[in-house]
């Protein structure tokens, strides 16, 4: 246990000294935005300013993320299941269908297994965090 407790703190040290390296437009989440504005006593005083919009890089991938918590692969109408997903049925009639993806059907893991881009196993979250046994893959 003192070892893999060592490896995590190894790991988070390592991500903590990439994220220092990344620039703004590879860091997420973005950092916010200064205050360019000022804040004075009264609203008459204050300068008011709003954070710009967010937009991708030019040339970058143009990808979707659908994360559905606690669920698995049959529970959307798109497949046949019984939650209605309207949005994602509309794209799957127009032919847009994803069927090349992981479900962990547990909402740790399935966090664990996004942020990490890793199986949730190799994550280390085989099951929800409270369950944990203290064994490789589940601890």
């Amino acid at each position: 246990m003192r070892n893999t407790h060592k490896q995590n703190q190894i790991t988070t040290a390592l991500v903590c000294a990439m994220a220092l390296q990344a620039v703004a437009q590879e860091a997420l989440p973005r950092p916010e935005q200064p205050f360019g504005g000022r804040i004075g006593l009264t609203a008459q005083d204050s300068i008011k300013d709003f954070p710009k919009a967010v937009e991708a890089p030019k040339g970058a991938p143009n990808i979707l993320i659908i994360l559905t918590d606690d669920v698995g692969f049959g529970a959307s109408s798109t497949f046949g299941g019984p939650v209605p997903t309207p949005t994602m049925d509309r794209l799957a009639q127009n032919g847009l269908r994803y069927t090349q993806f992981h479900t962990t059907a547990l909402c740790s893991p399935t966090r664990a297994a996004l942020l990490s881009g890793r199986n949730h196993h190799s994550a280390a979250t085989g099951v929800i965090m409270e369950a944990g046994t203290g064994f490789p893959g589940y601890n």
